[in-house]
């Protein structure tokens, strides 16, 4: 059987990446993953840890704002973060490719907020797109370890938003399994994420949400990264199957 070329590039990047026995992080979002500045600094966070050599951030894109300045020494751009996109449709129509191609082994998201403000989705059918990512991506990796974040707020404290974050320990716990447990990484307004703390638009994250984001995820995506090493070294002595 022939491969497609997109196929099989995927495929062989999914090689590559074992072979050198990186963990595949999948930083998984809409624009607040894609066009603001906490990647970077998550890196950082990854670097003093040991770690920056250890990862490769994977994704279908690959990018950082200049607002963002010099990024940290081997900062990994690529990402799965995508402006005005919703969770709905992800998981209807994105998620199964990108996770076949690069079969990650941490799952980071947030998403959501463009699914109440565009979407105008209600709480059960963002709950639903995100059983679907979950189920579509463990399906590409059975032992995947996520972080799910609750969403940061708007300045008008939309109440739909509030509400599903809310819900994600709940479905969290409830979709959590031994083998590709979920942790919570708690970005939202209860945690202590500010209306000083966003753009002016009410919706992205300035600097010093940036910084709450990363000091959300960051420890969270260590742990993750360290619990997902064991599972990746033994993956690099397999032969891949064809």
């Amino acid at each position: 059987m022939k491969l497609s070329s997109k196929l099989a590039l995927g495929l062989l990047a999914a090689t590559a990446s074992a072979q050198s026995g990186k963990v595949k992080v999948m930083l998984l979002g809409d624009s607040i993953t894609q066009i603001t500045c906490w990647r970077p600094k998550v890196w950082t966070q990854l670097a003093s840890a040991g770690l920056s050599g250890s990862v490769d951030f994977v994704g279908s894109t690959s990018g950082l704002e200049s607002k963002c300045g010099t990024p940290p020494s081997g900062f990994d751009r690529d990402h799965e973060g995508h402006s005005g996109w919703q969770a709905y449709d992800i998981a209807r129509n994105n998620i199964a490719g990108w996770v076949q191609n690069t079969r990650p082994d941490v799952l980071q998201f947030m998403l959501g907020t463009n699914d109440v403000n565009i979407g105008k989705r209600g709480v059960q059918a963002i709950l639903d797109a995100y059983t679907t990512i979950l189920t579509t991506t463990r399906g590409a990796n059975p032992n995947v370890k996520v972080i799910i974040d609750k969403m940061i707020p708007t300045s008008w404290s939309d109440a739909t938003i509030e509400s599903v974050n809310s819900a994600i320990p709940a479905w969290a716990s409830q979709h959590s399994t031994t083998a590709s447990p979920i942790v919570v990484a708690d970005c939202s307004r209860a945690a202590g994420f500010t209306n000083a703390m966003l753009q002016q638009d009410g919706v992205h994250p300035n600097d010093l949400g940036d910084q709450f984001i990363a000091q959300q995820v960051g420890p969270k995506l260590i742990q993750a990264i360290k619990a997902a090493q064991g599972a990746v070294e033994v993956r690099r002595w397999r032969r891949p199957r064809w």
